[in-house]
């Protein structure tokens, strides 16, 4: 069937003729469109291979998913989850909608295969956000969601929890599991809450809500903590033994990195925000490593940075995730990297065995 993993190499050369921002605007409601019809639908269908895992007590068709950042609105899951993803997150979302970072604020360095972005968490608000994903059938298909929550940019760094708080809250009757968003370069100070006390405060009230949640509806939803690749060893060592303390779930190791050492010299490459794609992915590598040592074989992580290729998915794997998430590679490669690296995870024992 001529399906988009067909199409994608020759449409990619349109979207990249236009702004960055543009393209992902219009690839999003092109395959709400695509979805919403019953004959382009079709299209849309990736190959659905199984590759049968858990995360975190989820049972998940394949451990390839979507990375937050793609659909901050929730505006696309269907369509989404028919590209063939074991699970799908959606979001930054902040309790109220704010337009995030002036534009342009999201560059293109197609030699490196990366890009830069600054959007600041741009979105539509919890409540929009709800309402799309109440909206959604893939919970109802038995997909497994997490929603990805962070703060405004104008509530005071010393007042975020109460945001996370009124997010947790929000989402949590509808979420598979819930990202705590505390690791974005894109919003001032709020890389902060990843130091000791700063965390160890945060997710204090995280679980004391969660434990609350968990008994109003009478499920426990995991959390999981999203963190930079651009901490020392001793903030990881400090990130490892806070987390289990606070019973949170997992981790996702790691979102975009503000060094440049890769991409020294390429057109675009002095923007300020948070650089994605290969260049990420041996220091999100070493970040699960890391974390993997320290926490032992039982702890969730998720791995995202850099995957571009299969080869990368099981590196990641092999490096200490129990699943990896997409966004980057998707742009460069189209969704044929989705099967390509469930495809590349099959040689893996952990799921050979499974």
């Amino acid at each position: 069937m001529f399906n988009t993993f067909k199409l994608y190499p020759f449409v990619r050369p349109l979207l990249f003729s236009m702004d960055a921002e543009t393209a992902h605007e219009m690839t999003l409601k092109s395959l709400q469109k695509a979805h919403h019809c019953k004959v382009t639908r079709e299209l849309l269908k990736g190959n659905h291979t199984l590759l049968p895992t858990t995360l975190m007590g989820l049972p998940l068709r394949n451990p390839v998913g979507l990375a937050a950042g793609l659909d901050k609105n929730g505006e696309c899951i269907d369509a989404l989850g028919q590209l063939g993803f074991g699970f799908i997150e959606v979001g930054t979302v902040t309790p109220r909608a704010q337009p995030g970072n002036p534009k342009p604020r999201m560059f293109r360095l197609p030699q490196a295969e990366s890009l830069i972005n600054r959007m600041g968490f741009n979105n539509h608000g919890l409540d929009t956000f709800l309402q799309n994903v109440q909206n959604s059938e893939w919970r109802a298909k038995r997909g497994v969601l997490g929603l990805n929550i962070g703060k405004n940019a104008d509530t005071p760094i010393e007042n975020a929890a109460s945001d996370y708080l009124i997010g947790l809250e929000g989402v949590y009757p509808f979420a598979d599991y819930v990202t705590i968003n505390i690791s974005s370069p894109n919003t001032k100070n709020l890389r902060a809450l990843q130091g000791g006390d700063e965390l160890s405060d945060l997710l204090r009230q995280i679980a004391d809500k969660r434990k609350e949640l968990a008994d109003r509806y009478g499920r426990r939803v995991p959390v999981v903590v999203k963190i930079a690749p651009d901490l020392e060893a001793e903030q990881i060592q400090a990130i490892a033994h806070i987390l289990p303390r606070f019973e949170i779930d997992g981790v996702i190791a790691t979102n975009t990195t503000l060094s440049r050492d890769a991409v020294q010299g390429l057109k675009h490459s002095e923007e300020s925000g948070g650089l994605s794609g290969p260049p990420v992915h041996e220091l999100s590598l070493k970040v699960i490593e890391s974390l993997r040592k320290e926490m032992g074989q039982d702890f969730t992580i998720i791995g995202v940075g850099g995957i571009n290729s299969g080869k990368q998915a099981l590196e990641k794997i092999n490096a200490g995730a129990n699943a990896v998430q997409l966004y980057t590679g998707l742009i460069y490669q189209g969704p044929k990297l989705i099967a390509d690296c469930i495809n590349e995870l099959r040689k893996c024992d952990v799921f050979m065995r499974k």
